[in-house]
Parts: structure tokens; sequence; C-alpha cells
């Protein structure tokens, strides 16, 4: 069957039979050459191509393929499709229930491979692929998405239109691009984005990014099929809702960067009759510091190109790309635990970007014309990044980087010799101030705030990424330096003023002196923030809030502790199992836990047992998909039925609670009192074995359940801690992860805040204290509210310690008390947040 599209000749065969892979190629190629698309004899160059690589790619797909050297008997591109319902073998196992043979000389084949990656994700499709009676559904399954990408090609819009302009102060960059393509994807039907003459389809980050859009843009946004008016309305007022956050950002922005042709304004005085070369830049985290260079290399490697079998390669590739989506998970829940959900986003787009199909399938058809899995990824990748770096708009020129970031990430699991290549390169084992040509947001996690003074890059933005986290984590940092900062080598020194943007170069020691002494003026007006931080959260009438943080390791405790926080109220053990590839041994689970309580110097650590589920997935547990996780086995549900998880999990924390009893354990998604009794009677048992102390034993409070039954359990707990996030979801019936909802599911909604204080009545009876450790705890205004609903301790991420606890020492209890009583009197979020801003 001819395809009426520009491309390759599509030949379709359905219902065929084969004794064997052989004749099955024979086949293939026969109907090739009588289609003109090859020279007879070239089913001898795929059957050669077969002895060195297995051209299985899995899902019942295979692809056969002529070898390099006989591209030349290639008259014309061509593709056979060939239905084996009763399916053929494909060696090692494999059967092959569709069967699309290449002839390629050119490249017109790749739409048709682009397809092909998409339907290797889609199960349910190459089932009935496989056995379909229909021809026209086989071949709209690889036609469907062969359309030309944006760039001078404007497709035909959709039957149903609006038009729309897009007023985003930055265009539409990765963070909102992002929300776009995650609404699009769940969309009941299809939707096109054009912009003048170029298209993209908005379920695909990269390919919507590549329209370059700016503010002021008039945008065509189109739909077709049953429900496409409904689809465009909820896209389009979903995307408008993004407006306001995007001015705010922008606004945050332009208030750290200094006005264009603005003079230069020093922080420190340089000393009369000192004289030193300086180089200018931009002020990304303002601070002072001094110290010896350590130069970063770009992280470049050279990936040798080693081909192997086709088989082998996609399975070498799939799990590199697998396991990177792992670690950038695990990154990212840590970032947002440290420095917050903001912070956190940028990860979530590299995650999409790992996820793009034409990323995949340009790194498939590199494989397929016989080159290695890691060469054909950073090629591939290379050219995604290129693409980025040639647009106008700087902050999507600015996503090249993250493209090569997590092109990287892939290539540490590709070839592991790279992964400590790039280590080599990024981590001074001494405190120093790092140079760079620019740092990832990915770097800038992985740094240690101890042992790094200070960040001086040659490109870079005020407003990118890594500038942003360098804010966060507190590092002087000016970006923008020039290429003058590349003559400065290893172990030179110098002074960064980052508060005026400027790099002093090889200072004399009369400089480095004052430095020192400006330096120390600096320290004691931290000391003196530090003292105000570590006093107690006590309202003007003496009541007292204990102040916690929520953190994953050991090295957070100190900044938690430096933050002021008097404690952990929420250590999250999923991270063990989330960054690694195989679950952590009950004495790796034990050093951590122990350590973590040393840290703290006795101080109390309550440690939540695994919660995995929802939207904490973890690949190597091998959990059964389900279609709605979050009212799943998640929790104390999967403990229950993954006993080799909790009990390891529980004899690790008696361990380490025999030395340090400091220690408290406290179990995730309670909805019944049998459940929490059932873990405590496991508990006991562990406990005698070991001869371990007593802990108190503590409740989640996440759903209705719980806090309905809070009197109950209160008789059986130790302790609550309510995490306000899952408690506001499933309150609400409203996926905190879906951005049509984000505004809505606002845990100030009084529903939410009459089950806070019912938890906190059903904990009086039986003397309980209640805690909250979820986001709302650090907002000065949710903190303020929770105190006068009667919660006693507040565990939030470090950097919000500090606010928290001036807002409550400078309230009067029983006006919070007279605050929550108010609140709980409201209908709506909105009227509870106005009652809080006029306060």
């Amino acid at each position: 069957m001819k395809d009426e599209t520009q491309g390759p000749e599509l030949i379709m065969k359905l219902g065929a039979v084969f004794s064997g892979k052989e004749e099955a190629i024979r086949e293939a190629c026969r109907l090739l050459f009588a289609a003109g698309c090859v020279e007879q004899g070239y089913e001898q160059s795929m059957l050669n191509r077969e002895k060195t690589a297995n051209t299985w790619l899995g899902a019942g797909l295979a692809i056969p393929h002529g070898a390099l050297e006989d591209k030349g008997m290639v008259k014309r591109d061509g593709l056979v499709v060939m239905q084996v319902p009763a399916g053929v073998a494909w060696g090692k196992g494999n059967t092959a229930t569709l069967i699309v043979a290449i002839a390629a000389a050119g490249d017109s084949h790749i739409a048709i491979l682009r397809q092909m990656t998409g339907l290797l994700q889609d199960e349910p499709m190459m089932n009935r692929l496989s056995h379909t009676q229909n021809e026209s559904e086989l071949l709209a399954a690889f036609l469907k998405k062969t359309e030309p990408e944006s760039g001078g090609k404007a497709l035909p819009d959709f039957a149903v239109v609006r038009e729309w302009v897009l007023d985003y102060p930055a265009g539409l960059h990765a963070r909102p691009g992002l929300t776009w393509s995650e609404t699009a994807a769940e969309s009941r039907t299809l939707l096109r984005v054009r912009h003048e003459n170029s298209s993209a389809d908005p379920r695909k980050l990269v390919e919507l990014l590549h329209l370059g859009l700016k503010a002021g843009d008039k945008l065509i946004i189109s739909s077709e099929g049953p429900g496409a008016e409904e689809t465009l309305d909820k896209f389009i007022t979903m995307i408008s809702s993004l407006s306001a956050q995007e001015k705010a950002q922008a606004a945050k922005a332009n208030m750290a960067k200094p006005e264009k042709g603005a003079a230069v304004k020093p922080s420190w005085k340089v000393p009369a009759g000192i004289i030193m070369d300086s180089v200018v830049g931009t002020t990304a985290s303002p601070g002072f510091c001094f110290g010896k260079v350590f130069c970063v290399g770009s992280g470049d490697i050279d990936v040798p190109d080693v081909p192997m079998r086709l088989d082998e390669g996609a399975a070498l590739l799939e799990e590199a790309v697998a396991k990177a989506k792992q670690q950038l998970k695990a990154v990212m829940d840590d970032t947002a635990r440290r420095l917050g959900t903001a912070d956190a986003a940028i990860f979530k787009t590299h995650t999409a970007f790992l996820g793009d199909q034409d990323l995949l399938a340009a790194c498939a058809a590199r494989m397929v014309d016989g080159h290695g899995p890691a060469w054909s990824w950073k090629s591939a990748v290379e050219d995604i990044a290129k693409s980025f770096e040639a647009m106008d708009n700087p902050v999507l020129a600015a996503r090249a980087g993250d493209i090569r970031d997590v092109g990287r990430r892939v290539l540490d699991f590709l070839l592991p010799e790279g992964a400590q290549i790039k280590k080599t390169q990024r981590f001074p084992a001494e405190k120093a101030v790092i140079l760079a040509k620019d740092l990832s947001p990915a770097d800038m996690t992985e740094i240690d705030p101890e042992r790094v003074l200070g960040i001086i890059t040659v490109f870079g933005s005020p407003t990118a990424h890594m500038a942003i986290l360098a804010r966060t984590m507190g590092i002087p940092t000016v970006v923008s330096c020039g290429a003058e900062l590349l003559a400065i080598r290893d172990g030179e020194m110098v002074v960064i003023d980052a508060d005026g943007g400027i790099v002093y170069l090889n200072p004399p020691e009369a400089a480095l002196n004052a430095a020192g002494d400006e330096r120390k003026k600096r320290e004691a007006q931290r000391q003196e923030q530090i003292k105000t931080r570590a006093l107690p959260a006590k309202t003007t009438d003496g009541r007292t809030l204990s102040i916690m943080s929520n953190i994953n390791t050991t090295d957070q405790a100190r900044l938690a502790l430096d933050m002021g926080a008097e404690g952990v109220g929420l250590m999250r053990t999923e991270f063990l199992f989330l960054e690694r590839g195989e679950s952590p041994s009950e004495d790796d689970q034990a050093a951590v836990y122990t350590a973590m309580a040393k840290a703290l110097g006795g101080r109390e650590l309550i440690i939540r047992a695994l919660d995995i589920g929802g939207d904490k997935q973890v690949a190597h547990l091998n959990l059964e998909r389900e279609d709605n996780p979050f009212l799943g086995v998640r929790g104390a549900r999967l403990l229950f039925r993954r006993k080799d998880l909790l009990l390891p999990q529980l004899r690790a924390i008696y361990r380490s609670a025999k030395e340090y009893r400091t220690i408290r354990l406290m179990f995730p998604m309670i909805t019944s009192i049998n459940e929490f009794i059932e873990l405590r009677k496991l508990c006991g048992e562990i406990r005698g074995e070991l001869k371990a102390p007593e802990i108190p034993l503590g409740i989640m409070i996440e759903v209705p359940a719980a806090a309905l039954l809070a009197e109950s359990l209160a008789k059986e707990a130790d302790f609550f801690s309510i995490g306000t996030n899952d408690l506001t979801q499933y309150t609400l019936a409203m996926d905190r992860q879906n951005p049509l909802l984000a505004r809505e599911t606002d845990p100030f909604h009084p529903a939410v805040l009459r089950l806070i204080k019912l938890t906190v009545e059903g904990a009086k009876k039986y003397k309980r204290p209640v805690g909250v450790c979820g986001g709302m705890a650090g907002e000065p205004s949710g903190a303020m509210l929770l105190a006068g609903l009667g919660v006693s301790e507040l565990s939030m991420t470090p950097r919000d310690i500090p606010p928290v606890k001036e807002a409550i020492r400078q309230s009067k209890f029983s006006d919070l008390e007279n605050l929550a009583v108010r609140a709980l009197g409201k209908t709506t979020p909105e009227e509870v947040r106005a009652l809080l801003e006029a306060e």
C-alpha cells in the first residue's frame, strides 16, 4: 500500500504466517523489490545484518534492515509493515508480532521510527495492532505522528479554533511549557498550537519550546473530534491561569537584575592605595568571600562509537534512561525538601526532556544506522541542545544546558567511567571558589556549601536555575563575567564582592587582610541572625511551640540546626530507596538513622516509616501498576503487603533507638485503628527480640478517616503528625499534582481546617501532642493559624524556620486562638486567606 504523504514507500501485509525469521525477512525483501525500493538480493544484506545485530526492539516489534555498506542497493526509501498474529521467533526467546523491514538510503524513515518509539510504550495499542484486520488502522498507527515539526511548515489548524495572546513576560519557557504538555497529554482530543508558520503538538515539550514563543505572540490553538470544545476551553483556562504566576516570577527576577548600563556599586570598599585587576559580572547571589580558585571543566566526555547488537543497545539505553529518571526523582525530592518545591521544579522539566519522543527516536535512528548507544545518545542530545542555542529567546537558549545535563546523566549510566570523570572535575576537596563556564541545576544540588566559598561563571544569568539555587544555598555568586575569567588558573586567589557583581583578581596581601576584616564583620552580623533564629517560638503571652525541620539526610540536619530547628519532625526514609537501584539493607538503614540521631545531638528525631506509592514510585521494587495509585496500595497498606521492606526497617530503627532514645517512629496513611494496632504489635515483637527500649509510636493524619477517628486513634497512638498536603488532596478529592487543580488544592480550605481542629480535639482527651509536617506549617500565616487551632509542633523546610519563628514571637496566643475561631467560621479558602492578610 502506497502512503499518499511524502515519505518512504509504505507496504502493508496483514495476517502473515512465517516458519521463522529468515522466511519473514525474505518475504519483506520480496515486497520491497516488487515496489522498486531495492535491488534484487537485498535480503542477503538483511540476513547478514541479523548475524551481528538482533533487530528485536521489544513489545513484539522487530525492525530488520540492511547493512550500512549495502546502502547502494536501496533505490528509494521503503518500509514493509507485516503483521504476524501467531508470532514468529526472533532470537533469544523473543516473538515478533509486528515486523517493520527498513530499506533506507536517506532519512525519510525517521518519522516512522519516531512513531514506533511511542508505540513501544503503548502495550494495549501494540496488542491491538498485532491482531487488527483493518489495514487502515495499522497504517494510521504508523503515520499518525509523522507530520513535520515546527519551524517554517505550519500544519492545518484543527476544526475547532481559539485565539490566545501569550502574556508571559519571559515567553513560553520550560516551567510553564511543562504544564502545557502535561495538560495536553491528559486531553481526550488532540491539540495543536500554531504561531504564524510554525506548529507544535503541545504534548511534546521540546517541540513546543521550539516554537520560540515570546510575550505578545498571537497563538492559534485548535482541536477536533468529540469533546473538542471542552478540551480547548480547559486548555485555555489552564494556560491563562499561569499568567499571574509568570508575571510574579518575572518581577521577582527583575529585582535581582541590574539595569542595563547601570554603574557598578561595590559593597566592599577597597582600601586606599591598593590596585587590583577586576572582572565585572552580574550578581546572581549576594554575599562576600575570598579564596583560592578551583576550575571546573565542562564535563564534556569523548564518547567512542562502539556498535553493538541492536537489542542489547536498546536494552542498555532503556535501562540508562530509567535509572536517570529515578535519579532525577531522588534529586527533585531531595531539593524540594532541602530548598523548596519551587527550586526543585526544574528537575521535573529534566524528566520530561528524558521522555521526549523526538530525542529517543533520533537516538534510535542512529542505532539503526549501526552506531553504538552511547555515541547515538550524545549525538542526538547535542543536536537538540544546539537547536535551543540557536533560538533568539535567551531563556530558551539557556535550556541547552539543561538538555546537555540530562544527556550527561544518561551517559553516566551508559559509560560508568563518565561519572568518575565528571566528579573529579567538579568537586573541590578543600574550601575554594568554583570557576566554571556555567553550572547546571544538577551540579548545584551536588555542591557542598561547606566547601564552596563562592561561584564565578563565564556565562549564565541571574534568573537561571543555578542562580536561584545559589541564592537559596547562600553561596555568593557572580555570573556572566565574560571570557576574561578563563585567564584565571587553579589555585589563584580572588575576592568576590557578589553584592556589587565584581571579582577582584590576584589580590595582594594587604587586600586579603582587608577582605579578612570585611568577612569577620559580615560573619558577626550573620551570627547575630543565627542567635535570633535560635530563640524559641514563644508568643508574647508565653505559649511556646516546638519548631522542627523536615529533612532526608544527615547533612541536612546541620543546616536545619543552623537555621534554628529544635529537632527533626519528619525524616523521610523513602529517599534511601529512591536514590539507589536496590533496597538498602538493615545495616545500611541503621547506620543512617544512628548518624542522623547523633548529628541532632540529643534533639528529637521523628522517623516516618517507608512511604512509597502515589507519586513516589520506586522502579526496583516492581510494584504493580495501578490506575489510581493515590487511592491504591501506598503507605501502611504497602508495608503490610511487603514485610520484606517493613521488618528490616523496624529492626534498623530499634537498633538505633538502643543508642539514641530521642528517636520516635510514625506510620503513614493510617485509615483504621486495626492497622495501627497490628503495626504496634509488630514493633513490640521486634523490640523484644532486640531488647530495645520502648519508643513513642505515632500516626500520620493524612486522610479524613484518620481525623474523624482521632479520639479513638489517640487512645492507641503516642502522638499525631498532620500531613496537610495529603490531607488537603484527600479531603477535597483533588490531585495536588494536577495543574488544572493546583490553585484549588488549598490547605486553607475551611473543611481542612475543621479536620485539623477535630484532630487536635480528639488528641486532647489522652493528652497526645499534635504536630504538622506539611507545607502549611512553613508559611508564617499558616503557622499562626495552626498554632491557634491548638497544634503544638510545626515541622518545615529549614529555610522556612526563621520567618515562622519570628511570626510566632510577634503574636499573642489568645489572638491566634481568636483568629482560628474566625477562620473556622469561613466558607471558602479565599475568605480564610483574606482574614489572615487583614491581621
